[in-house]
């Protein structure tokens, strides 16, 4: 509390609700006389990983930026752990967008370090700290090496660990793989799977990839056109298959992405 009694920006608003909790209820965002987003409404349980599918403008980014309190809606209820404050949204959100923002002058691993020295720690701390993830995130070797000198996916890979480290409940990911070749978009797919099972959080995943929303999450959203709206939720609830081959081309997998394909078209 503060010094008047009032509840702190970065205290639990709703008691008991886990802080990687994402409740929006009728959420409308409007640009001058354009209508961005309108009457989103859903839940997220904490640890969850939801994908959002939808075509080019129709508010994906916009619906990211409002749940981590870097925009406020026009109308509507958004909250992350029942805090619906805008700083305390972002207090308990990382955002990742597409291209990946390493600083050039920087080593890998003085970018993975950013967050931690963001929140006050010394750079040798932080250090001491992301060093021992490099070998679980598939860097190892590659600690001293600046962004200039890393491939497409090995960046992306720097760009998560530093989102990782930030240590928040809420990954927000804003087509993190949209930049990479075929070949490394499905291999950067793996290994986010593999990530965030090792690393639980709630997820938001955007991308204009229903394939790849099916693969990496357990519930996806299909969003309209301009006013975006949630037009269709799907399940994901069939097992992965041993290969992401067996699994893409399964009769449940085709079936789950005709379903999502059909809302999109709508």
């Amino acid at each position: 509390m503060t010094a008047r009694g009032v509840p702190s920006l970065f205290e639990e608003v709703a008691a008991g609700e886990p802080t990687g909790t994402v409740r929006l209820r009728g959420v409308r965002v409007q640009f001058g006389e354009i209508l961005a987003l309108d009457g989103i409404e859903f839940t997220i349980p904490a640890r969850a990983r939801v994908g959002v599918v939808g075509p080019s403008g129709c508010g994906k980014s916009t619906l990211l930026s409002v749940i981590a309190g870097l925009l406020e809606p026009a109308g509507g209820e958004v909250a992350v752990g029942g805090a619906t404050a805008s700083r305390a949204r972002l207090a308990r959100c990382t955002l990742m967008p597409q291209k990946d923002l390493l600083l050039p002058w920087r080593t890998a691993l003085d970018n993975a370090c950013l967050a931690l020295e963001n929140r006050g720690l010394s750079r040798e701390k932080a250090r001491q700290r992301a060093r021992p993830l490099f070998g679980r995130f598939g860097l190892s070797g590659f600690e001293s090496k600046r962004p200039a000198q890393l491939s497409g996916g090995m960046r992306q890979r720097v760009a998560f660990l530093r989102t990782l480290m930030a240590e928040k409940d809420v990954l927000l990911l804003d087509e993190p793989f949209g930049a990479l070749d075929s070949i490394t978009r499905s291999q950067m797919q793996e290994w986010l799977a593999s990530a965030l099972e090792q690393e639980p959080r709630t997820v938001l995943f955007v991308t204009h990839d229903v394939e790849e929303a099916l693969l990496l999450c357990k519930r996806v959203f299909v969003m309209s056109p301009r006013p975006g709206r949630v037009v269709r939720e799907i399940e994901v609830s069939f097992p992965r298959l041993p290969t992401r081959r067996e699994t893409v081309t399964s009769p449940q997998f085709s079936a789950l992405k005709e379903q999502a394909l059909e809302a999109l078209e709508c």
